[in-house]
């Protein structure tokens, strides 16, 4: 009988150790069910890149919104911390580590220029961190710490260049803006158009930001070339259409096709300078498809009716949803854990289906090339039909040789990414 006493003293004891031990935890517990997941958005809001990052930056927000509405990942909500890069490379690595050290984000989402890219990379591998990179860029980079949403060389250089080629001629002029991302494309378009037995009649640089384009401007006239080839970025493609436009330069007599323009760039200028003109990218807004429809859709009802898409946008859009999938699958937030996850990932985007590379971490994807119309639109004139397997090293060089370029341009540019001209 006494046994029986004591063993129920204990019961009763446990019992309430185990309801006080509820009620203590439950709150600790619920605290960390409602943490926030918080991600660093890392783009330029001011200087000569900030005509075309705003509007990736409003892009992965409003991913992030949608997945909020559906319930969050794993019941918790993402809470997005915005900083900007302003147009400055070395800016972007200070608040890049910012974002891993201070904010303690679980991956950062930005970049537009390879400059900023190369320049955020080393801050990403010495942390072990996450990067979603968002834009098509020349290539020669795989990195554990970055996932690329953008296109490859493959899918978006080499075929554009091939299709100038076949259908506006054999006689090319390369233009570019002074850092990595036009430096390494040219030379990689300058390979292929000598396999092809094509010929470069100039090749120019300009200085991001400047307006000073006449000289450039004044050789083309002179060499008259059949096509020429334009990765000039950010705000100065306004003054070399422009200066296009005033040289009776048009798109009957010499057609270009950009890398870096898309439909948000061209509400910058009146369309009759830009009519005739062609871009290559892996979506457009023409799209016709049931998600391309949505995401117009709901970017507009959220940032204005008469708002333009365009491929970066796109790919900042997919490369959010591709994350919050790898996120279901990684209750523990471990960084290395979603890496591997998000190799795994596919997505049904509004250009068409992608499909996370294993082996680059780069997406599987559909390349288009589009005429600009009358209304700041591109039609599409020509598509891959299917989504392509991505090649960041093209195959005329070794991937040794590839980075012995790129050693020879930072160690020309004095360690940096992009010329230190001054205009």
């Amino acid at each position: 009988m006494l046994n029986l006493f004591k063993n129920k003293k204990w019961l009763i004891f446990l019992i309430l150790v185990s309801f006080f031990a509820i009620l203590l935890l439950n709150p600790l517990l619920g605290r960390t069910q409602n943490t926030p997941i918080k991600v660093g958005i890392l783009h330029s809001l001011t200087g000569t890149m900030a005509i075309s990052e705003k509007p990736v930056v409003e892009a992965t927000l409003m991913a992030i919104e949608e997945i909020n509405q559906q319930g969050g990942v794993l019941g918790r909500r993402i809470e997005p911390i915005v900083v900007d890069g302003a147009s400055n490379w070395d800016t972007f690595a200070e608040l890049a580590e910012k974002l891993i050290v201070e904010d303690q984000v679980l991956t950062v989402f930005g970049c537009w220029t390879s400059a900023s890219r190369k320049t955020v990379k080393p801050v990403f591998e010495k942390y072990d961190h996450l990067l979603i990179y968002p834009v098509q860029y020349e290539g020669l980079e795989i990195s554990p710490n970055i996932f690329y949403t953008g296109a490859a060389p493959n899918q978006q250089i080499l075929p554009a260049v091939k299709w100038a080629f076949n259908n506006l001629g054999k006689r090319f002029f390369l233009v570019g803006s002074d850092y990595i991302f036009p430096h390494v494309a040219n030379t990689i378009v300058r390979e292929q158009l000598s396999a092809l037995d094509a010929e470069i009649l100039g090749e120019e640089y300009l200085g991001l930001g400047t307006t000073q384009v006449q000289e450039v401007i004044e050789k083309i006239l002179e060499t008259q070339p059949d096509v020429v080839i334009n990765t000039i970025n950010g705000d100065t493609n306004i003054a070399f259409f422009n200066e296009l436009k005033k040289a009776n330069i048009t798109a009957e007599s010499i057609p270009v096709i950009s890398l870096s323009i898309g439909e948000n760039e061209l509400q910058s200028f009146d369309p009759s300078i830009v009519e005739g003109h062609y871009a290559a990218w892996n979506y457009f807004q023409s799209i016709e498809s049931l998600e391309n429809e949505k995401f117009i859709h709901n970017f507009r009802k959220k940032y204005g009716e008469y708002r333009m898409m365009s491929d970066p946008m796109e790919a900042a859009y997919v490369g959010v949803y591709l994350w919050k999938q790898a996120v279901q699958k990684t209750p523990n937030f471990d960084i290395e854990l979603l890496r591997e996850n998000l190799k795994d990932q596919s997505f049904s985007a509004p250009h068409g289906p992608v499909y996370v590379d294993h082996q680059t971490q780069h997406l599987w994807k559909t390349v288009r090339v589009g005429k600009i119309d009358q209304n700041s639109q591109f039609k599409i004139v020509w598509s891959s039909g299917k989504p392509v397997r991505p090649i960041p090293y093209p195959m005329y060089r070794s991937e040794t040789d590839w980075q012995k370029l790129l050693q020879q341009y930072q160690l020309q540019w004095r360690g940096q990414w992009s010329n230190p001209r001054t205009e």
